[in-house]
Formats: C-alpha cells, sequence, structure tokens
C-alpha cells in the first residue's frame, strides 16, 4: 500500500472517529441490539428502521469506545443505510472478511471503498475485535 493511501485511511478513521456520523438513537426504530467488547470495554447501541420490504431506512448508533470502533461504526451506518438487509449481510461478510485479511473472498467492496480505511487492523488481532464489534451489534439487531 502506498503511503498517499495509507495517509488518506489514516485520515477517514480519524475524522469518522473524532466526528461520527449518525450518533444517536433512531427516533421509530424496530431493531436494536448493544455490543460490549470486555477486553478493552468499549461499548455500542444500535438502532435500525427497517421498512416492510426489508431496506434499512436509518440506522444510528451511540456508545463509547476507541477510534477505530467508533470510526468503524460510523462507516458502518454510512455504508448500511438504504441498503437492503440481503446487501447489508453481504456487505458484513465482506467487511469481516476484509478486516480479517481474506480479501480475495470480498464481493461487493473495493479499495476505493471507505472501509478499506479499516484493512490495516487485520495485522492486530486485537483490533479486529475493535473493527467488527458495531458490525456484529447490526447483525444482533437485524436477527432478532
Amino acid at each position: 500500500m502506498n503511503d498517499l493511501l495509507k495517509d488518506l485511511y489514516q485520515e477517514i478513521i480519524l475524522d469518522h472517529g473524532q466526528d461520527p456520523r449518525n450518533f444517536g438513537e433512531c427516533e421509530n426504530h424496530n431493531k436494536s441490539a448493544k455490543g460490549h467488547n470486555p477486553l478493552c470495554g468499549d461499548k455500542v447501541y444500535v438502532t435500525l428502521l427497517v421498512d416492510q420490504d426489508d431496506v434499512i431506512k436509518d440506522i444510528k448508533f451511540s456508545g463509547e469506545g476507541c477510534a477505530i470502533s467508533i470510526a468503524s461504526a460510523s462507516l458502518m451506518t454510512e455504508k448500511l443505510k438504504n441498503k437492503s438487509l440481503d446487501e447489508a449481510n453481504k456487505i458484513f461478510n465482506d467487511f469481516t472478511n476484509l478486516v480479517k485479511g481474506s480479501t480475495d473472498e470480498l464481493r461487493l467492496l473495493t479499495e476505493e471503498d471507505s472501509l478499506y480505511a479499516l484493512k490495516g487492523v487485520e495485522a492486530f488481532p486485537m483490533r479486529v475485535k475493535c473493527a467488527t464489534m458495531a458490525w456484529h451489534t447490526y447483525k444482533s439487531a437485524t436477527n432478532e
């Protein structure tokens, strides 16, 4: 990975970590779940409004944690809003493969995707948990 791309990815993580998008709670959510990483104390609460066609009309999160967990939750909400649950689940699979280093299995994500900013956590197994906590919480919310 070239230095320019690495700098851009760092900038994305810092931006979303300091100024998270979709922070709060969906006003009329019909799905929700709480996630917690006991190893580092990160906590997240994900709320969704899913319509009758299984489209995520709104998704928000709240909680506290490291820059990686907050940035990942923020990027997740941006990526999944207005997606069908089916497409969102494919993105979930791609993202978890990305941060675990299995980029040959990606179907929807490309290097131009902002989620690629979190690819570097693959080198730090403890940080993979930070990056995926909000995503697993999303999955719990949709499997209610």
